[in-house]
């Protein structure tokens, strides 16, 4: 049996539409469909539950993140089989069965699928760990365009695959679809409650992979309509992980560090920092000698470099806390 767990934060038309592409083409295997409220959304659960009756609809009571939420689901889920799948994705040509099917006969004990955008490119959907958490500097203004080029002659391997068109092994896996057997959860561990939102599906995954490998197969693909429900909650705007300069950006760089430490240990938290924070004078200075040069405004871009310079700055006071490693709920929403 496969227990789908589908958090909703204001978000239960997606989980509507979700469900009904479930609906639509499952129908070789026993599955349930957990869905875990961070928002107290008696509307939309009526919604939902008037339409599809048999859904097993959990209210947290507050906003509880990722990590928690899903746990919640996991511990009362039925299945030998957890998917944990985000709102704003569409199954399309029976991906979830046909998954589902071949990872409980194989050796994996975690996987994923090709995911796409709403136009059918492809997303990022598996991913390789580097070391001390090196990918994490790449979203960075101008220094990570740098460690870019640097990479590209050096021909080191890219920390993602652009797109899976067969079965591919990885590190770690998007969370928007990511399938675990429920054995190997027993071993590693429920997600880090620590974590609010985003990184935790990566240190869970390395978690996952010293039980055994993992992977994305790209036979199969579901439809993400990426980052809709997180800029709902932030009021931000844009796709994946680069942007670094509102409240999402800060919630995505705590995460980050989070889990640096957790995973990679205190050299590379405080190596990482220090890029991090060498990277606001070059964010200055650079941007203003690259808008002189390209004939616009040498200030235009202050405003965002002093919303990036106060995320690393909020980044430092939290930096205590984050060494000690003790349990606390990084939360900046």
């Amino acid at each position: 049996m496969l227990s789908i767990i589908i958090i909703n934060f204001k978000s239960a038309e997606l989980i509507y539409n979700c469900i009904q592409s479930i609906k639509n083409e499952t129908a070789k295997i026993n599955y349930e469909i957990i869905v875990v409220d961070n928002s107290h959304d008696e509307d939309g659960a009526r919604l939902v539950t008037q339409k599809f009756p048999e859904v097993i609809w959990l209210n947290m009571g507050y906003n509880a993140g990722f990590a928690r939420a899903n746990n919640k689901g996991i511990q009362i889920a039925k299945g030998e089989t957890i998917l944990l799948l985000n709102p704003d994705t569409i199954n399309i040509n029976n991906s979830i069965e046909r998954t589902y099917l071949e990872f409980t006969a194989s050796k994996y004990v975690a996987c994923g699928v090709q995911l796409l955008n709403e136009d059918l490119s492809p997303q990022i959907s598996g991913n390789f760990a580097m070391k001390g958490g090196l990918n994490y500097l790449l979203p960075l203004p101008y220094i990570g365009n740098l460690l870019k080029w640097i990479g590209a002659q050096l021909k080191v391997k890219k920390p993602n695959i652009p797109q899976a068109t067969s079965l591919v092994e990885v590190d770690w896996i998007n969370g928007a679809f990511l399938m675990v057997k429920k054995n190997i959860i027993e071993k590693a561990g429920l997600l880090d409650e620590d974590f609010f939102l985003y990184a935790e599906e990566a240190e869970w995954c390395g978690r996952l992979q010293k039980q055994g490998q993992l992977c994305i197969y790209g036979n199969c693909q579901i439809m993400h309509l990426q980052g809709e429900t997180a800029n709902d909650a932030f009021n931000s705007e844009g796709k994946g992980y680069y942007n670094l300069y509102d409240r999402k950006g800060l919630q995505i760089m705590v995460s980050n560090f989070v889990r640096i430490r957790k995973q990679f240990g205190l050299f590379w938290f405080f190596f990482d920092l220090l890029i991090y924070t060498f990277s606001i004078p070059v964010f200055f200075v650079v941007g203003f000698l690259h808008h002189i040069f390209v004939l616009q405004n040498p200030f235009k871009h202050f405003p965002k470099a002093a919303k990036f310079s106060s995320n690393i700055f909020y980044l430092w006071r939290l930096a205590p806390k984050i060494l000690s490693n003790k349990p606390h709920f990084y939360k900046v929403l």
